[in-house]
């Protein structure tokens, strides 16, 4: 039976704190997700979705509430520490790519081990290996202006794979792509799920996204509304 590698427990988080405009975008959220679950949170702009993004990603700790990650409750560490948790449990996918312009395909993919401190060899040879479970391995020399959106956005998935992560976190990753390139880059999200048994979160706008996977979460005004659970058999 999958374990839950996520618990968040009745979080809030407070913005302008003590300034006289406060403005609490989280009202008590709680959600636990398994290990190799596809889930995705959805909502209108405004309605908390990067702030939980943010706050499962360790870039940004509750006000209150808790949350534990891969048993661990995160509540007190350093900085230094939740850098390291992220860096080897959560790998990111971003809308807008965020590749380093000066590198090639296959440099920004190494870049996360480098910061591990593996050695080039092994950063050489496991950034071919993840280029190629995304269609990039022919162009892996190329620089990213080189590259259409869609090509860009498989190599920072790649990216995001670079360290093992358990968890890759996927906020709007199709939002700046045609349908027919968002609609390859989602088939490699459904095959990093259930091929190597990575737990994905997407964070989405849309309904029809939101409907591939397994498990559906939805915002409002910093609250959930529903959490609805389709099992494929």
């Amino acid at each position: 039976m999958d374990r839950e590698i996520i618990v968040v427990d009745n979080i809030k988080k407070t913005f302008n704190i003590g300034m006289g405009n406060e403005l609490e975008i989280l009202h008590g959220i709680s959600l636990k997700i398994k290990e190799h679950d596809f889930v995705a949170i959805v909502g209108s702009s405004g309605a908390g979705k990067s702030t939980l993004m943010n706050i499962i990603g360790l870039l940004d700790q509750p006000t209150s509430g808790q949350y534990i990650l891969n048993g661990r409750n995160i509540k007190g560490i350093s900085d230094d520490e939740m850098g390291n948790i992220r860096s080897s449990n959560i790998g990111f996918v971003f809308q807008t790519f965020n590749l380093i312009s000066r590198m090639n395909a296959q440099k920004n993919v190494e870049l996360p081990m480098l910061y591990k401190g593996y050695s080039g060899k092994k950063r050489a040879k496991r950034a071919k290996e993840l280029l190629e479970i995304v269609g990039m391995g022919e162009r892996r020399f190329h620089l990213p202006n080189q590259l259409s959106g869609g090509q860009q956005q498989r190599v920072s998935i790649a990216r995001a794979m670079a360290n093992d992560p358990d968890i890759i976190l996927a906020d709007e990753p199709t939002g700046a792509l045609d349908v027919e390139t968002g609609r390859k880059i989602m088939d490699i999200f459904h095959e990093l799920n259930q091929k190597h048994h990575k737990t994905i979160i997407l964070i989405t706008h849309s309904k029809e996204l939101a409907e591939e996977a397994n498990r559906k979460i939805r915002l409002q005004d910093g609250r959930i509304i529903s959490d609805t659970v389709r099992r494929v058999i």
